[in-house]
C-alpha cells in the first residue's frame, strides 16, 4: 500500500471523472489519500469527497497566494470549526510564497501565524508551503513553539531541509524528483531519514515522469515512490511500507485501510 499524502480532489481538473481517478488510484495500491484545503470557500466541497469515499481524507486551511483574502481575527476560529469534522486530519495548505507574491508578505505571515496558533491548539499537523521564502518560515514555526506537520512538495535546499528536520518536520516528496534536472532534490532526498519521507502527488500538478505534462492523479504517487526506492537502495515495497507508516504516524487522525 502507498499514500498520496497530498493532492487537490476537489479541483475542476477531476470533476468529470473523480470516480474513476480514485478507481485507478485503488489499483495502483493507493491505499488513501489527502485531499488539501487552498481556501476555506472550498473546506465543505473537500469535507463531502472526503465524506464520500473512506480512504479520502481532507485538511482545512488557506494557500499562501489567498492570505489576504483572510485577513482578519478570525482565521484561528474558522479553521477550528472547520476542523471539528471527522475527516479533517491536516491544517493547511498553510505557509510563504515569495515567489508569485499573490498576497502581500505581511498578510502571508499573519496568516500562516494563524494556522500555526490553530494547529497547536488543536494537536492537528500542519501543510506547509514555502517557495523562496525559508528564513521566514523557519522563524514564523520556530517562534510558535515548534509544531508536528510536514514539508510539502519539497523543492527546497539542502539548508531548508537540514532545518525542517531539526524542527520535527517530515518532508513530502513529490513529481518534481523524477525531473531531468532534478538533481539537486534527488541527493537531498538521500539524506533524509527514512522515518521522515512522505510522498504525493500535488495532483492535478506536476504529473511526474513518464507523464509530466499531462494531468497528475493519485494513481501516479507509485512513480515518485520508485525513484524514491531507487535512491535509497531499496524495495518499492519497503518505501511503500515506510511511507505508508509515516503518514499514519503524522497524520494520526487517519485510520489505515484493513
Amino acid at each position: 500500500m502507498l499514500i498520496d499524502s497530498h493532492c487537490h480532489l476537489n479541483f475542476p481538473d477531476f470533476a468529470g471523472d473523480l470516480d474513476a481517478v480514485l478507481a485507478r488510484a485503488r489499483e495502483n495500491g493507493i491505499g488513501a489519500m489527502l485531499s488539501v484545503n487552498t481556501r476555506l470557500s472550498e473546506a465543505k466541497d473537500i469535507q463531502a469527497i472526503a465524506d464520500r469515499y473512506p480512504h479520502v481524507y481532507c485538511s482545512v486551511g488557506v494557500h499562501p497566494h489567498d492570505a489576504m483574502d483572510y485577513a482578519g481575527n478570525t482565521l484561528v476560529s474558522q479553521i477550528k470549526v472547520l476542523a471539528q469534522h471527522p475527516k479533517v486530519v491536516g491544517i493547511g495548505e498553510t505557509g510563504l510564497d515569495y515567489y508569485y507574491n499573490k498576497s502581500p508578505r505581511d498578510a502571508q505571515i499573519s496568516a500562516f501565524c494563524d494556522h500555526i496558533r490553530a494547529a497547536q491548539d488543536l494537536g492537528i499537523p500542519l501543510i506547509i508551503h514555502t517557495r523562496d521564502a525559508d528564513a521566514d518560515t523557519i522563524a514564523c514555526l520556530k517562534e510558535h513553539g515548534k509544531p508536528k506537520g510536514v514539508f510539502h512538495c519539497f523543492s527546497g535546499s539542502a539548508d531548508l531541509a537540514a532545518q525542517a528536520l531539526e524542527l520535527g518536520f517530515y518532508i513530502s516528496l513529490s513529481g518534481i524528483l523524477t525531473f531531468k534536472k532534478s538533481e539537486d532534490l534527488r541527493q537531498i532526498a538521500k539524506t533524509v531519514p527514512l522515518d521522515r519521507l512522505l510522498v504525493e502527488t500535488d495532483a492535478p500538478f506536476l504529473a511526474p515522469v513518464p507523464h509530466r505534462g499531462k494531468r497528475n492523479e493519485p494513481a501516479f504517487t507509485r512513480y515518485t515512490a520508485e525513484v524514491l526506492a531507487d535512491l535509497k537502495g531499496m524495495s518499492y515495497s519497503d518505501i511503500a511500507q515506510i511511507t505508508t507508516d509515516n503518514f499514519f504516524s503524522l497524520f494520526s487522525r487517519a485510520s489505515r485501510p484493513s
